[in-house]
């Protein structure tokens, strides 16, 4: 038997990993091609279908259901998933022949699950192939759009109520968009244009400047960034433009002390070290250990020196520091609806339940960072959010219990705050991750 193309055996992996295990595919994507060492293109392909197949997979179990005589949702995770990567590379990706990504399919179930199974598989795949069947979409508006653009329907309501049809439909659909790969050049170690240079001179990249953020660089696909040279010399990090924005929000300067109150991965911290020109005390806090070991490595790798790692949650080491920081940031804990174009797994998991329960938690951490705050200094709260529960109803909660801090709407960013102070990025205006993100100031004399 022939065994199934490379990049088809790692998707099968992976997505099953996050269909029964609910494994990350970011995380799970890297770990299988870190074991499997694919050359560039199947790692490619692998990525593109894992991602392109999370975030269409209602539309694709919706389009095989008439060519399946049991439920998708009743199959066996394994060949479930492997009906869908198939059915994506058939829908979505018009260089893939047919009769290779079929053949596949049907090797991965035969090596796989029990006999039959593979005979089911290729008799669907084979009908899906031969007849096209274009359903009709249910007759409520709402519903049609959210299958038609595979997601839940909760979130397709949410969004069209808030933004309307129009511009809830264009939400979706650059939800659905391969994102750009950005990075921020370390500009402790180079310079913007010379890490476009290099990068170029190196790997055959094209690199161009990000429409927001001073220090980004939008290149073009080229292989894992963790494989770029510039990237183990410490040149550049992964980090979309929104990110980049929030970090800017804080507005960091030499010589300063700020925090991180919710630091792991390090992508913000980083980010922090370098607008403070390496020079001051950056102090980063993470609840897991394990997180804040990621942090470490971050700013090793980037050489900011003035990081100082604090195991624990801010709630229990805050008051340590209380009216110590000119500035903090708390990049709280949410549900990440603004960033499903980079992990698609994420709408397939979350409930409407989940967004009160987050914002109660972001309003702990809050409040826990601000006694941290000296007077006259700023705090940031963001997410990478559009919901308003996670945002707009914990910074008014916060301005209620806390009087001594004022909206502060004077801040030096590139797209524009709106009349309720906050900075909010989104996909279908900007390009960007959805992220929100607001700037308060402790009034002077403020105890």
């Amino acid at each position: 038997m022939k065994p199934a193309a490379p990049a088809r055996v790692v998707a099968a992996r992976v997505l099953e990993r996050v269909e029964r295990d609910r494994a990350y595919a970011d995380v799970a994507l890297e770990h299988e091609l870190a074991r499997r060492r694919l050359p560039e293109r199947d790692a490619a392909l692998a990525t593109e279908i894992v991602l392109g197949t999370l975030r269409w997979q209602r539309y694709l179990d919706w389009i095989l259901v008439p060519h399946s005589r049991r439920a998708i949702e009743a199959v066996d995770p394994h060949a479930r998933v492997v009906l869908r990567l198939t059915a994506y590379q058939l829908r979505f990706l018009e260089r893939i022949p047919a009769f290779a990504a079929v053949s596949d399919a049907v090797t991965l179930v035969r090596q796989r699950d029990k006999p039959g199974v593979d005979g089911f598989v290729n008799a669907v795949l084979r009908s899906f192939t031969r007849h096209r069947v274009e359903r009709a979409l249910p007759a409520d508006r709402v519903e049609a759009l959210a299958l038609r653009l595979s997601h839940p329907s909760w979130i397709a309501a949410r969004w069209i109520h808030r933004y309307g049809a129009e511009a809830g439909e264009a939400l979706m659909r650059a939800m659905n968009e391969r994102p750009p790969l950005t990075v921020r050049a370390n500009t402790l170690r180079t310079t913007r244009e010379a890490l476009a240079e290099r990068l170029r001179r190196d790997h055959g990249l094209v690199a161009k400047p990000t429409r927001y953020a001073a220090d980004g660089l939008q290149v073009s696909h080229g292989g894992a960034p963790s494989s770029w040279r510039a990237f183990a010399d410490g040149e550049l990090a992964v980090q979309d433009e929104a990110s980049m924005l929030v970090s800017m929000l804080v507005a960091a300067r030499p010589g300063e002390t700020v925090a991180d109150a919710c630091a792991a991965p390090g992508t913000k911290t980083t980010h922090l070290g370098q607008l403070m020109e390496n020079r001051g005390r950056l102090l980063a806090f993470d609840r897991e250990p394990a997180r804040l070991a990621r942090v470490r490595e971050a700013v090793t790798r980037l050489g900011v020196t003035i990081v100082e790692t604090l195991d624990g949650p801010v709630e229990s080491r805050a008051p340590d520091f209380a009216g110590l920081c000119d500035a903090v940031l708390v990049d709280a804990p949410c549900s990440n609806l603004g960033v499903l174009r980079r992990n698609p797994e994420v709408k397939w998991r979350r409930t409407p339940e989940d967004l009160p329960a987050n914002a109660e938690r972001q309003r702990v951490i809050l409040s826990a960072a601000a006694q941290m705050v000296k007077a006259g200094g700023r705090l940031v709260y963001a997410t990478c959010s559009l919901e308003p529960e996670e945002n707009d109803d914990v910074a008014r909660a916060f301005r209620e219990t806390h009087a001594e801090f004022a909206v502060d709407r004077l801040a030096d960013v590139p797209v524009p705050i709106d009349d309720g102070g906050f900075l909010r990025c989104l996909p279908y205006v900007h390009g960007t991750d959805g992220f929100t993100a607001i700037r308060f100031r402790r009034r002077p004399g403020a105890v």
